[in-house]
């Protein structure tokens, strides 16, 4: 595209590189062995110098080139000196040249708000489970997640050294999705995935309840959108609190790009505004194909355990 780019175009184009600077971060902190890790409100519920050092590099290196845009980080941190080292200044090309979608080309910072995960799935980060962890930064107009990145810092990491470790996926409605091949679960089989550190008696009856053929039990809500995209999974299924928006809106934004859907558990749409509270209080649950099903499957109990917001 000639000329000036649309705002959220060069928004997303700067959150892709920003992304791949935390995935970057990620992996440094990982390999130092150092890992700085804090229990924010119990043993499933980690911080480690990763999350606090991406989460710094996304949000300075945002601000900085769209000071106006609202920026919601999971990390709860003081406010210090950022290290220039952390700054990621690029602007992905392939995306500026893309046209923006007429339905967005006006939009001001201001009316845009960015949700950002530095880290999501940080138990699993710890653990060793690295293709469980992502990066995610989504951007939202209008209480909609329009635009989302997802970096998989780890990816390849099963094939050794001398692999090319990492990649990074970006979609936006009315434009695309990029970076992945779209891939569905073949035929009429069901495959569950759902968490792997926050299970409870609702989470597994709700999953039961589906009557998949297999249940694939992961971290990070990131991997497992990944996974409806790329055809190892059918439906993300999440009967419980414990989920929050800045898990879910570069997910969602990518997934409904591709036809996919993304609800909580009375297959409500979640918002993103900047107002909203965080938690996705009445659950989630995500299908590339055939959400009405797995809506219709949703046990009583949990319709009534998780109220919408």
């Amino acid at each position: 595209m000639s000329g000036n780019p649309a705002v959220v175009m060069r928004l997303v184009a700067s959150a892709y590189c920003v992304a791949q600077k935390a995935g970057a971060i990620v992996r440094k902190v990982l390999h130092s062995g150092e890992l700085g890790i804090v229990e924010k409100t119990g043993a499933n519920d980690l911080q480690t110098l990763a999350d606090r050092l991406a989460q710094q590099s996304i949000c300075v290196s945002l601000s900085r080139h769209f000071p106006k845009i609202t920026i919601i980080g999971e990390e709860d941190l003081p406010s210090e000196e950022i290290k220039e080292e952390l700054i990621e200044n690029g602007q992905a090309e392939e995306i500026l040249q893309k046209s923006c979608p007429a339905e967005y080309s006006g939009l001001k910072e201001e009316e845009l708000v960015v949700w950002v995960d530095p880290l999501d799935g940080t138990k699993e980060y710890t653990e060793g489970l690295l293709d469980n962890v992502t990066v995610l930064i989504g951007i939202a107009y209008g209480g909609r997640a329009i635009a989302g990145v997802i970096n998989q810092p780890f990816y390849n990491y099963q094939l050794g050294a001398g692999a090319d470790l990492g990649r990074t996926m970006w979609g936006m409605l009315g434009l695309g999705a990029f970076g992945f091949q779209l891939q569905e679960v073949p035929g009429d089989r069901r495959i569950v995935t759902t968490t792997r550190s926050h299970s409870n008696k609702l989470v597994t009856d709700c999953v039961d309840a589906m009557e998949p053929h297999e249940v694939i039990r992961v971290g990070g809500a990131g991997n497992k959108i990944i996974q409806l995209i790329e055809g190892k999974a059918s439906a993300y299924v999440f009967a419980s609190i414990g989920c929050k928006k800045w898990d879910t809106c570069a997910p969602e934004a990518i997934l409904n790009t591709v036809g996919g859907k993304l609800t909580d558990m009375h297959g409500n749409a979640y918002r993103y505004d900047a107002t909203v509270k965080h938690m996705n209080s009445a659950g989630v649950l995500a299908t590339l194909r055939n959400h009405d099903y797995y809506i219709s499957r949703v046990p009583q109990s949990v319709l009534q355990a998780l109220k919408s917001d």
